[in-house]
């Protein structure tokens, strides 16, 4: 039987502390692995362009040691839509292949990427040098509202400047978290967020840079989650070239993130990963500009999905649906209009 977990069931079996922690710990797992040891963990992404404002993009597989299962990720992204994201995980048995369960892949991808993003950039940011911290925002959509969340519980901030091309996604995003005792100021461009803050988040479907170099503050750190695949562009070449760099994964972010059609070191950049592990120093002083640009990691779903579903069975959430296969086929049913032969 295949356990169905669909937004609804996700959003009650998830919380952010758990998945914080959940996600530091396979970041650290694999930075800890040896070079031989990733190489067999090694992700793939494959993407196409539809007749239609939208693309098809699979990811696979998701595999982490000591998770005996494994996940294949379909999406279908419409920018437009709402949700943009949609599709499933598949989360199989390692062992022996079974179904064990269809994970919404929306919701999984939103708490990845924003949660992850916030680990990132809690571990990046700039000392808090005052007596408030300001955090931008750029694109006013779920990964962004998922990483405010994270790092609200892990760095806590005092003030968020919002811009939104979409007035009434920032307006509700503003009222989240006035609701929760944050000052919050809608601006009317990326460059004003970003100018106002010292950590800024961008999560946008932008093909076009939103910031170049002279937006950014000194010392400031951004996070972009716009960079997870070919075309998408929020940062301009001159703004990467005088930041300090990292990111999850430098072989997917060099096929399709922030170092495809780059001409930036890959030796130069650094991964999140290596700073959650200890073996790479990360932000070096509080004078420098950090940049972290995520393309996303198969076993950052599959570790989220496998959670869910463990506490999906001692919970008793979700549905159970039986796929059927060629060694369990139902019993015959009779056809009154057929003649039985003498």
């Amino acid at each position: 039987m295949t356990l169905l977990l669909g937004a609804a069931e996700l959003h009650r079996l998830l919380d952010v502390p758990t998945c914080l922690a959940t996600l530091r710990e396979a970041l650290v797992s694999v930075a800890r692995q040896e070079d031989g040891e990733r190489a067999g963990y090694a992700a793939q992404r494959v993407q196409h362009d539809l007749p239609a404002p939208g693309r098809i993009a699979a990811v696979f597989p998701g595999l982490l040691p000591g998770v005996p299962a494994y996940t294949v990720k379909v999406n279908a992204k419409y920018p437009a839509s709402v949700p943009a994201i949609t599709g499933v995980i598949c989360l199989h048995d390692l062992r022996n292949g079974q179904l064990l369960a269809l994970v919404d892949s929306g919701t999984v991808t939103a708490w990845r990427t924003g949660l992850s993003a916030a680990l990132g950039t809690a571990e990046l940011a700039p000392p808090k040098a005052g007596p408030a911290r300001t955090v931008g925002v750029v694109g006013a959509g779920e990964q962004a509202r998922l990483t405010l969340r994270g790092l609200h519980h892990l760095t806590g901030f005092d003030r968020l400047v919002i811009h939104d091309e979409r007035p009434e996604a920032a307006a509700r995003l503003a009222e989240e978290w006035t609701a929760r005792g944050i000052d919050c100021l809608i601006v009317d461009s990326a460059a004003h967020a970003c100018m106002a803050s010292q950590i800024t988040v961008t999560a946008t479907w932008s093909r076009t840079p939103l910031l170049d170099r002279v937006d950014v503050p000194q010392g400031s750190h951004l996070t972009s989650l716009g960079n997870d695949e070919p075309g998408k562009r929020e940062l301009s070449t001159d703004l990467l070239h005088n930041s300090r760099l990292f990111v999850d994964d430098i072989a997917l972010a060099t096929t399709g993130g922030v170092l495809h059609a780059s001409d930036i070191d890959p030796h130069d950049v650094g991964t999140l990963g290596d700073v959650l592990a200890g073996t790479h120093p990360g932000r070096h002083s509080a004078r420098e500009t950090t940049v972290y640009a995520p393309v996303g990691l198969p076993f950052l779903d599959l570790v989220l999905a496998w959670h869910a579903y463990g506490t999906a069975k001692a919970s008793a959430v979700g549905t159970h649906f039986d796929f059927g296969s060629p060694q369990r086929q139902p019993p015959a049913t009779p056809n009154p209009d057929r003649k039985e032969e003498a």
